[in-house]
Protein backbone atom coordinates (compact mmCIF):
# COMPACT_ATOMS: atom_id res chain seq x y z
CA UNK A 1 0.00 0.00 0.00
CA UNK A 2 1.22 3.61 -0.83
CA UNK A 3 0.82 6.15 1.94
CA UNK A 4 0.83 10.11 1.14
CA UNK A 5 1.10 12.03 4.86
CA UNK A 6 0.24 15.81 4.14
CA UNK A 7 -1.08 18.55 6.52
CA UNK A 8 2.35 19.17 8.33
CA UNK A 9 3.58 22.87 9.17
CA UNK A 10 4.51 25.75 11.46
CA UNK A 11 1.94 26.44 14.29
CA UNK A 12 2.13 27.92 18.00
CA UNK A 13 2.21 26.44 20.92
CA UNK A 14 -1.64 25.47 22.21
CA UNK A 15 -2.70 25.48 18.24
CA UNK A 16 -4.62 22.51 16.37
CA UNK A 17 -3.46 21.13 13.70
CA UNK A 18 -5.08 18.17 11.52
CA UNK A 19 -2.49 15.60 9.75
CA UNK A 20 -4.14 13.29 6.73
CA UNK A 21 -2.48 10.47 5.41
CA UNK A 22 -4.24 8.73 1.91
CA UNK A 23 -3.95 5.61 0.98
CA UNK A 24 -3.83 3.54 -2.59
CA UNK A 25 -3.09 0.78 -3.91
CA UNK A 26 -4.62 -2.00 -1.76
CA UNK A 27 -7.98 -2.47 0.21
CA UNK A 28 -7.74 0.18 2.34
CA UNK A 29 -9.95 -1.44 5.46
CA UNK A 30 -8.04 -4.37 5.84
CA UNK A 31 -5.33 -2.28 7.24
CA UNK A 32 -5.00 -0.85 10.62
CA UNK A 33 -3.26 2.36 10.49
CA UNK A 34 -1.00 4.50 12.89
CA UNK A 35 1.47 7.55 13.08
CA UNK A 36 4.99 7.38 14.41
CA UNK A 37 7.36 10.46 14.94
CA UNK A 38 10.68 11.12 14.91
CA UNK A 39 12.34 14.26 15.79
CA UNK A 40 16.61 15.01 15.11
CA UNK A 41 18.71 12.80 16.98
CA UNK A 42 15.92 10.74 18.44
CA UNK A 43 14.82 7.25 17.67
CA UNK A 44 11.29 7.01 15.85
CA UNK A 45 8.22 6.74 18.59
CA UNK A 46 4.44 5.67 18.78
CA UNK A 47 2.49 8.12 18.23
CA UNK A 48 -1.64 6.91 17.79
CA UNK A 49 -2.81 3.67 16.36
CA UNK A 50 -6.59 2.79 14.63
CA UNK A 51 -8.07 -0.50 13.87
CA UNK A 52 -8.91 -1.52 10.40
CA UNK A 53 -12.61 -1.03 11.20
CA UNK A 54 -11.87 2.46 13.44
CA UNK A 55 -13.33 0.65 16.69
CA UNK A 56 -9.98 0.35 18.63
CA UNK A 57 -7.31 2.98 19.26
CA UNK A 58 -4.19 3.46 21.05
CA UNK A 59 -1.82 6.43 21.80
CA UNK A 60 1.43 7.09 23.06
CA UNK A 61 1.69 8.65 26.60
CA UNK A 62 2.75 12.23 25.57
CA UNK A 63 -0.31 12.47 23.53
CA UNK A 64 -3.23 10.89 25.36
CA UNK A 65 -5.40 13.56 25.79
CA UNK A 66 -4.02 15.82 23.07
CA UNK A 67 -4.58 14.04 19.61
CA UNK A 68 -7.02 12.17 18.32
CA UNK A 69 -6.48 9.34 15.59
CA UNK A 70 -9.77 9.15 13.64
CA UNK A 71 -9.65 7.14 10.04
CA UNK A 72 -12.45 7.34 6.66
CA UNK A 73 -12.40 4.19 4.81
CA UNK A 74 -14.84 5.77 2.28
CA UNK A 75 -12.30 7.94 1.25
CA UNK A 76 -9.23 5.43 2.07
CA UNK A 77 -7.86 8.21 4.55
CA UNK A 78 -6.54 8.16 8.55
CA UNK A 79 -6.51 11.34 10.22
CA UNK A 80 -4.86 12.67 12.74
CA UNK A 81 -6.42 15.82 14.85
CA UNK A 82 -3.39 17.11 16.89
CA UNK A 83 -5.01 20.14 19.42
CA UNK A 84 -3.37 21.58 22.29
CA UNK A 85 0.31 21.66 21.05
CA UNK A 86 3.48 22.00 22.44
CA UNK A 87 7.48 22.77 21.12
CA UNK A 88 7.88 19.15 22.41
CA UNK A 89 5.73 17.97 19.95
CA UNK A 90 8.28 19.06 16.76
CA UNK A 91 9.18 15.78 14.37
CA UNK A 92 8.75 14.62 10.76
CA UNK A 93 5.61 12.09 11.32
CA UNK A 94 5.11 9.09 9.47
CA UNK A 95 2.07 7.28 8.24
CA UNK A 96 2.13 3.93 9.08
CA UNK A 97 0.07 0.85 7.99
CA UNK A 98 0.03 -3.08 9.22
CA UNK A 99 -2.63 -5.34 7.29
CA UNK A 100 -4.55 -7.20 9.89
CA UNK A 101 -7.53 -9.56 10.31
CA UNK A 102 -7.99 -8.79 13.90
CA UNK A 103 -10.62 -5.99 13.44
CA UNK A 104 -9.77 -4.85 16.74
CA UNK A 105 -5.86 -4.92 16.15
CA UNK A 106 -3.68 -1.51 16.82
CA UNK A 107 -0.24 -1.45 16.13
CA UNK A 108 2.10 0.11 18.55
CA UNK A 109 5.72 -1.32 17.34
CA UNK A 110 8.12 -0.31 14.94
CA UNK A 111 8.65 -3.70 14.23
CA UNK A 112 4.94 -4.39 13.54
CA UNK A 113 4.42 -2.06 10.82
CA UNK A 114 4.91 -3.09 7.06
CA UNK A 115 4.29 -0.14 4.91
CA UNK A 116 5.28 3.69 5.92
CA UNK A 117 4.56 6.96 4.51
CA UNK A 118 7.31 10.01 3.64
CA UNK A 119 6.37 11.44 6.01
CA UNK A 120 5.60 15.53 6.92
CA UNK A 121 7.09 17.73 9.25
CA UNK A 122 5.52 19.44 12.32
CA UNK A 123 6.91 22.37 13.85
CA UNK A 124 5.59 24.16 17.14
CA UNK A 125 6.73 27.79 18.15
CA UNK A 126 6.72 28.41 21.69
Amino acid sequence: VQLQASGGGLVQAGDSLRLSCAASGRTFSNYAMGWFRQSPGKEREFVASISRSGGSTSYGDSVKGRFTISRDNAKNTVYLQMDSVKPEDTAVYYCAARYSLDRAYTPTQIYSIEFWGQGTQVTVSS
